[in-house]
Protein backbone atom coordinates (compact mmCIF):
# COMPACT_ATOMS: atom_id res chain seq x y z
CA UNK A 1 0.00 0.00 0.00
CA UNK A 2 1.47 3.37 -1.02
CA UNK A 3 2.14 5.80 1.85
CA UNK A 4 1.31 8.72 -0.42
CA UNK A 5 -2.11 10.27 -0.73
CA UNK A 6 -3.79 13.08 -2.60
CA UNK A 7 -5.86 14.48 0.25
CA UNK A 8 -5.12 15.02 3.97
CA UNK A 9 -5.80 11.96 6.10
CA UNK A 10 -4.11 10.31 9.05
CA UNK A 11 -1.34 8.01 7.91
CA UNK A 12 -1.10 9.33 4.35
CA UNK A 13 1.72 11.56 3.10
CA UNK A 14 0.61 14.60 1.13
CA UNK A 15 2.50 17.71 -0.03
CA UNK A 16 2.71 20.31 2.75
CA UNK A 17 0.45 23.34 2.71
CA UNK A 18 3.08 26.05 2.34
CA UNK A 19 0.54 28.87 2.79
CA UNK A 20 -0.58 27.42 6.12
CA UNK A 21 3.00 26.83 7.28
CA UNK A 22 3.84 30.45 6.48
CA UNK A 23 1.38 31.58 9.16
CA UNK A 24 3.67 30.29 11.91
CA UNK A 25 5.52 33.05 13.78
CA UNK A 26 9.25 32.90 12.96
CA UNK A 27 11.34 31.05 15.54
CA UNK A 28 15.07 31.74 15.68
CA UNK A 29 17.08 28.58 16.26
CA UNK A 30 17.67 27.82 19.93
CA UNK A 31 21.31 26.98 20.74
CA UNK A 32 22.38 27.28 17.11
CA UNK A 33 25.87 25.92 17.81
CA UNK A 34 24.65 22.53 19.09
CA UNK A 35 25.87 19.97 16.51
CA UNK A 36 23.14 17.75 15.03
CA UNK A 37 23.04 14.66 12.86
CA UNK A 38 19.60 14.16 11.35
CA UNK A 39 19.37 10.35 11.15
CA UNK A 40 16.03 10.01 9.38
CA UNK A 41 14.75 11.93 6.39
CA UNK A 42 13.53 11.21 2.88
CA UNK A 43 14.12 12.65 -0.57
CA UNK A 44 11.67 12.15 -3.41
CA UNK A 45 9.92 13.49 -6.48
CA UNK A 46 6.46 11.98 -6.18
CA UNK A 47 3.10 13.11 -7.50
CA UNK A 48 4.24 16.67 -7.88
CA UNK A 49 5.92 16.79 -4.47
CA UNK A 50 9.57 17.47 -5.23
CA UNK A 51 11.91 17.27 -2.24
CA UNK A 52 15.48 16.64 -3.28
CA UNK A 53 18.89 17.89 -2.13
CA UNK A 54 18.32 21.52 -3.23
CA UNK A 55 15.02 21.75 -1.34
CA UNK A 56 16.34 20.00 1.78
CA UNK A 57 19.58 22.00 1.83
CA UNK A 58 17.59 25.23 1.64
CA UNK A 59 15.34 24.01 4.48
CA UNK A 60 18.37 23.30 6.66
CA UNK A 61 20.06 26.61 5.88
CA UNK A 62 16.93 28.62 6.70
CA UNK A 63 16.41 26.77 9.98
CA UNK A 64 19.57 28.17 11.59
CA UNK A 65 20.36 24.82 13.26
CA UNK A 66 23.83 23.28 12.98
CA UNK A 67 23.05 20.16 10.97
CA UNK A 68 26.35 18.45 10.14
CA UNK A 69 25.18 15.31 8.34
CA UNK A 70 22.02 13.35 7.56
CA UNK A 71 20.89 9.79 6.90
CA UNK A 72 18.64 9.08 3.93
CA UNK A 73 15.86 6.67 4.91
CA UNK A 74 14.17 4.23 2.52
CA UNK A 75 10.76 5.32 1.28
CA UNK A 76 10.08 2.76 -1.47
CA UNK A 77 10.72 5.08 -4.42
CA UNK A 78 12.92 5.15 -7.52
CA UNK A 79 12.94 1.37 -7.82
CA UNK A 80 14.35 -0.06 -11.03
CA UNK A 81 11.64 -0.50 -13.62
CA UNK A 82 13.08 -3.70 -15.03
CA UNK A 83 14.89 -6.82 -13.85
CA UNK A 84 14.14 -9.39 -11.15
CA UNK A 85 11.61 -8.14 -8.59
CA UNK A 86 13.92 -8.66 -5.62
CA UNK A 87 16.62 -6.49 -7.22
CA UNK A 88 14.44 -3.50 -8.06
CA UNK A 89 14.99 -1.76 -4.66
CA UNK A 90 18.64 -1.36 -5.66
CA UNK A 91 17.42 1.58 -7.71
CA UNK A 92 16.52 3.52 -4.58
CA UNK A 93 20.05 3.15 -3.23
CA UNK A 94 21.42 4.31 -6.59
CA UNK A 95 19.11 7.33 -6.42
CA UNK A 96 20.07 8.18 -2.83
CA UNK A 97 23.76 7.84 -3.62
CA UNK A 98 23.35 10.25 -6.52
CA UNK A 99 21.69 12.76 -4.20
CA UNK A 100 24.52 12.27 -1.69
CA UNK A 101 27.06 12.95 -4.42
CA UNK A 102 25.29 16.19 -5.25
CA UNK A 103 25.50 17.28 -1.61
CA UNK A 104 29.14 16.20 -1.34
CA UNK A 105 30.03 18.61 -4.13
CA UNK A 106 29.51 21.50 -1.72
CA UNK A 107 27.34 23.30 -4.24
CA UNK A 108 24.35 23.13 -1.85
CA UNK A 109 26.16 24.06 1.35
CA UNK A 110 28.35 22.28 3.89
CA UNK A 111 25.86 19.67 5.19
CA UNK A 112 26.68 16.07 4.27
CA UNK A 113 23.16 15.18 3.16
CA UNK A 114 22.65 11.42 2.81
CA UNK A 115 26.11 10.71 4.22
CA UNK A 116 24.50 7.44 5.30
CA UNK A 117 21.86 5.55 3.33
CA UNK A 118 19.29 3.04 4.57
CA UNK A 119 17.71 1.11 1.70
CA UNK A 120 15.27 -1.76 1.43
CA UNK A 121 15.68 -5.43 0.63
CA UNK A 122 12.83 -7.94 0.86
CA UNK A 123 13.45 -9.86 4.11
CA UNK A 124 11.17 -12.72 3.06
CA UNK A 125 13.98 -13.76 0.70
CA UNK A 126 15.76 -15.47 3.58
CA UNK A 127 19.31 -16.41 2.59
CA UNK A 128 18.58 -15.19 -0.94
CA UNK A 129 18.82 -11.64 0.40
CA UNK A 130 22.63 -11.78 0.20
CA UNK A 131 23.10 -10.86 -3.48
CA UNK A 132 20.66 -7.98 -3.07
CA UNK A 133 22.58 -6.67 -0.06
CA UNK A 134 25.86 -6.99 -1.92
CA UNK A 135 24.46 -5.10 -4.92
CA UNK A 136 23.10 -2.34 -2.68
CA UNK A 137 26.43 -2.03 -0.88
CA UNK A 138 28.08 -1.54 -4.27
CA UNK A 139 25.39 0.93 -5.38
CA UNK A 140 25.83 2.91 -2.18
CA UNK A 141 29.51 3.58 -2.92
CA UNK A 142 30.47 3.29 0.74
CA UNK A 143 27.37 5.03 2.07
CA UNK A 144 24.96 2.12 2.69
CA UNK A 145 24.42 1.69 6.42
CA UNK A 146 21.41 -0.60 6.68
CA UNK A 147 18.06 -1.70 5.36
CA UNK A 148 14.50 -1.03 6.47
CA UNK A 149 11.49 -3.30 6.19
CA UNK A 150 8.08 -2.09 7.36
CA UNK A 151 5.86 -4.37 9.44
CA UNK A 152 3.20 -1.88 10.50
CA UNK A 153 -0.22 -3.54 10.50
CA UNK A 154 -3.50 -3.05 12.35
CA UNK A 155 -6.84 -4.88 12.35
CA UNK A 156 -8.53 -1.49 11.89
CA UNK A 157 -8.36 -1.09 8.12
CA UNK A 158 -8.97 2.65 8.33
CA UNK A 159 -5.34 2.77 9.46
CA UNK A 160 -3.28 2.64 6.28
CA UNK A 161 -0.58 0.05 6.83
CA UNK A 162 2.51 -0.96 4.83
CA UNK A 163 2.25 -4.67 5.78
CA UNK A 164 -0.43 -7.05 4.50
CA UNK A 165 -0.50 -9.22 7.63
CA UNK A 166 0.78 -9.15 11.21
CA UNK A 167 3.95 -10.80 12.49
CA UNK A 168 6.42 -10.09 9.65
CA UNK A 169 9.42 -9.93 12.00
CA UNK A 170 8.46 -13.23 13.65
CA UNK A 171 8.71 -15.25 10.43
CA UNK A 172 11.61 -17.71 10.20
CA UNK A 173 12.56 -16.64 6.66
CA UNK A 174 12.63 -12.99 7.71
CA UNK A 175 14.81 -13.69 10.74
CA UNK A 176 17.13 -15.74 8.52
CA UNK A 177 17.50 -12.74 6.20
CA UNK A 178 18.01 -10.23 9.00
CA UNK A 179 20.63 -12.46 10.61
CA UNK A 180 22.79 -11.77 7.53
CA UNK A 181 22.96 -8.02 8.14
CA UNK A 182 25.67 -7.94 10.84
CA UNK A 183 27.97 -9.93 8.54
CA UNK A 184 27.85 -6.99 6.13
CA UNK A 185 28.11 -4.35 8.86
CA UNK A 186 24.51 -3.26 8.32
CA UNK A 187 21.83 -2.15 10.79
CA UNK A 188 18.12 -2.90 10.63
CA UNK A 189 15.61 -0.05 10.81
CA UNK A 190 12.33 -1.44 12.16
CA UNK A 191 8.95 0.16 11.51
CA UNK A 192 5.87 -1.05 13.40
CA UNK A 193 2.77 0.39 15.06
CA UNK A 194 2.75 0.48 18.85
CA UNK A 195 0.53 -2.61 19.35
CA UNK A 196 3.30 -4.62 17.62
CA UNK A 197 6.15 -3.53 19.88
CA UNK A 198 6.29 -7.02 21.38
CA UNK A 199 7.48 -8.18 17.94
CA UNK A 200 10.51 -5.88 18.27
CA UNK A 201 11.42 -7.42 21.62
CA UNK A 202 10.98 -10.93 20.19
CA UNK A 203 13.14 -10.10 17.16
CA UNK A 204 15.83 -8.60 19.38
CA UNK A 205 15.99 -11.71 21.54
CA UNK A 206 16.03 -14.03 18.54
CA UNK A 207 18.87 -12.04 16.91
CA UNK A 208 20.89 -10.45 19.74
CA UNK A 209 23.76 -9.51 17.40
CA UNK A 210 21.50 -7.52 15.06
CA UNK A 211 21.65 -3.74 15.62
CA UNK A 212 17.99 -2.63 15.53
CA UNK A 213 16.91 1.00 15.20
CA UNK A 214 13.26 1.43 16.15
CA UNK A 215 11.70 4.16 14.01
CA UNK A 216 9.39 6.84 15.40
CA UNK A 217 9.28 5.36 18.93
CA UNK A 218 7.17 2.49 17.64
CA UNK A 219 4.58 4.77 15.99
CA UNK A 220 1.97 5.24 18.72
CA UNK A 221 -1.42 5.40 16.99
CA UNK A 222 -4.00 8.02 17.88
CA UNK A 223 -6.91 7.52 15.49
CA UNK A 224 -9.34 4.84 14.38
CA UNK A 225 -9.76 2.28 17.15
CA UNK A 226 -6.83 3.97 18.94
CA UNK A 227 -8.47 7.40 19.22
CA UNK A 228 -8.30 7.34 23.04
CA UNK A 229 -4.91 9.00 23.47
CA UNK A 230 -4.67 8.22 27.17
CA UNK A 231 -5.14 4.53 26.41
CA UNK A 232 -2.61 4.72 23.58
CA UNK A 233 0.02 6.13 25.93
CA UNK A 234 -0.75 3.55 28.61
CA UNK A 235 -0.45 0.69 26.13
CA UNK A 236 2.61 2.10 24.37
CA UNK A 237 4.51 2.87 27.59
CA UNK A 238 4.05 -0.68 28.86
CA UNK A 239 5.22 -2.24 25.60
CA UNK A 240 8.17 0.10 25.04
CA UNK A 241 9.49 -0.75 28.50
CA UNK A 242 10.06 -4.35 27.44
CA UNK A 243 11.77 -3.24 24.21
CA UNK A 244 14.12 -1.02 26.22
CA UNK A 245 15.39 -4.10 28.06
CA UNK A 246 16.90 -5.31 24.77
CA UNK A 247 20.43 -3.88 24.59
CA UNK A 248 20.69 -4.17 20.79
CA UNK A 249 17.71 -1.83 20.19
CA UNK A 250 18.10 1.93 19.72
CA UNK A 251 15.19 4.31 19.24
CA UNK A 252 14.53 7.36 17.10
CA UNK A 253 12.74 10.19 18.87
CA UNK A 254 10.27 11.88 16.54
CA UNK A 255 7.93 11.01 13.71
CA UNK A 256 4.77 11.51 15.78
CA UNK A 257 2.81 13.87 13.54
CA UNK A 258 1.64 11.34 10.97
CA UNK A 259 0.20 8.64 13.21
CA UNK A 260 -0.47 10.07 16.68
CA UNK A 261 -3.10 12.35 15.13
CA UNK A 262 -2.89 15.12 17.68
CA UNK A 263 -2.13 18.53 16.08
CA UNK A 264 -0.94 17.47 12.62
CA UNK A 265 -1.82 18.12 8.97
CA UNK A 266 -5.42 16.95 9.58
CA UNK A 267 -6.27 18.10 13.12
CA UNK A 268 -4.70 21.52 12.85
CA UNK A 269 -5.48 25.01 13.99
CA UNK A 270 -5.48 28.24 12.03
CA UNK A 271 -1.72 28.45 12.56
CA UNK A 272 0.83 25.66 13.05
CA UNK A 273 1.81 24.71 16.59
CA UNK A 274 4.92 26.41 17.91
CA UNK A 275 7.86 24.57 19.46
CA UNK A 276 6.63 24.99 23.03
CA UNK A 277 3.23 23.52 22.16
CA UNK A 278 4.80 20.56 20.38
CA UNK A 279 7.24 19.96 23.24
CA UNK A 280 4.36 19.82 25.71
CA UNK A 281 2.43 17.42 23.48
CA UNK A 282 5.34 15.04 22.89
CA UNK A 283 7.00 15.24 26.31
CA UNK A 284 5.47 12.04 27.78
CA UNK A 285 6.72 9.95 24.86
CA UNK A 286 10.15 11.57 24.52
CA UNK A 287 10.95 11.59 28.23
CA UNK A 288 9.79 7.99 28.67
CA UNK A 289 12.15 6.83 25.90
CA UNK A 290 15.13 8.78 27.23
CA UNK A 291 14.52 7.43 30.73
CA UNK A 292 14.16 3.81 29.58
CA UNK A 293 16.79 3.59 26.83
CA UNK A 294 19.25 6.24 28.03
CA UNK A 295 20.70 8.97 25.78
CA UNK A 296 23.29 6.57 24.32
CA UNK A 297 20.48 4.59 22.65
CA UNK A 298 18.24 7.53 21.65
CA UNK A 299 18.55 9.90 18.70
CA UNK A 300 16.33 12.76 17.57
CA UNK A 301 15.07 12.58 13.95
CA UNK A 302 13.33 15.04 11.67
CA UNK A 303 11.39 12.57 9.48
CA UNK A 304 11.25 15.33 6.87
CA UNK A 305 9.49 16.06 4.61
CA UNK A 306 6.76 13.93 6.22
CA UNK A 307 6.70 16.10 9.35
CA UNK A 308 6.55 19.20 7.19
CA UNK A 309 2.86 18.49 6.78
CA UNK A 310 2.52 19.86 10.32
CA UNK A 311 5.66 21.77 11.34
CA UNK A 312 8.64 23.66 9.94
CA UNK A 313 12.16 22.24 10.17
CA UNK A 314 13.48 24.92 12.49
CA UNK A 315 10.49 24.73 14.82
CA UNK A 316 10.82 20.95 15.02
CA UNK A 317 14.43 21.07 16.24
CA UNK A 318 13.53 23.87 18.67
CA UNK A 319 10.89 21.57 20.17
CA UNK A 320 13.48 18.83 20.65
CA UNK A 321 15.87 21.29 22.28
CA UNK A 322 13.15 22.48 24.68
CA UNK A 323 12.43 18.86 25.58
CA UNK A 324 16.05 18.30 26.63
CA UNK A 325 16.65 21.54 28.52
CA UNK A 326 17.18 19.61 31.77
CA UNK A 327 19.63 17.13 30.26
CA UNK A 328 23.38 17.45 30.79
CA UNK A 329 25.69 18.63 28.01
CA UNK A 330 26.95 15.07 27.44
CA UNK A 331 23.40 13.69 27.31
CA UNK A 332 22.33 16.30 24.79
CA UNK A 333 25.36 15.68 22.59
CA UNK A 334 24.42 11.99 22.52
CA UNK A 335 20.76 12.68 21.75
CA UNK A 336 21.42 15.15 18.95
CA UNK A 337 24.65 13.83 17.47
CA UNK A 338 26.71 11.02 18.97
CA UNK A 339 24.15 8.21 19.11
CA UNK A 340 23.30 8.71 15.43
CA UNK A 341 26.98 8.98 14.53
CA UNK A 342 27.69 5.65 16.21
CA UNK A 343 24.57 3.88 14.90
CA UNK A 344 25.22 4.86 11.29
CA UNK A 345 29.04 5.10 11.46
CA UNK A 346 29.22 8.74 10.40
Amino acid sequence: MSPFGTRPSHGKITPPDEAWLSRAPPEPALEPDLPIIDPHHHLWDNRGHRYLVPEFADEIARSGHKIRATVYMNCWIMYRQDGPEEQRPIGEVEFANGQAAMAASGQYGPVRIAAGIVGHADPTLGERIRPVLEAEIAAGNGRLRGIRAAAGWDQDRTISAPADAPGLYLRKDVQTALACLPEYGLTFDALVFHPQLADIAALSRALPDLPIVLNHMGQPLGFGRHADHAETFRSWSGLIRDVARCPNVMVKLGGLLLRLAAPDHVNRGDTPSDSAQLAALWRPYIETCIELFGPQRCMFESNFPVEKMGVGYGTLWNAFKLLTARCSADERRALFHDTAAAAYRL
